[in-house]
């Protein structure tokens, strides 16, 4: 990892400007100023597809290593497994459209 770069996209990047690395589904996303707080950097964790482009329009994002102790504090939970497999079951299936199917732009 290159502190360097880093820095360079922190100063140059547009904001929410998205940079990817080379592990698949983790990206460097450019947070912009907020009230007092300058312009940061932040990881977004984004499912990607056989592209490597992010399946979601917004991924979860990880402003700092407390804040990743937290969530890996979270994902340790046993009862989060089963209460997401509870929900996949109630949840209605999602509506996909087939590849090579043609949809209107509206």
């Amino acid at each position: 990892m290159s502190e360097d770069k880093l820095s360079s996209f922190l100063k140059t990047g547009s904001d929410w400007a998205r940079m990817k690395t080379t592990v698949p589904g983790l990206f460097i996303l450019k947070l912009p100023a907020y009230k007092n707080n300058p312009s940061r950097l932040a990881v977004e964790l984004n499912p990607v597809d056989e592209s490597g482009s992010p399946t979601k329009k917004r991924g979860l994002v990880i402003r700092s290593s407390k804040e990743l102790e937290e969530y890996n504090k979270l994902f340790q939970y046993d009862k989060l497994s089963s209460l997401l497999k509870i929900i996949d079951k109630i949840n209605p299936a999602p509506k996909r459209t087939k590849s090579g199917e043609e949809v209107l732009e509206i």
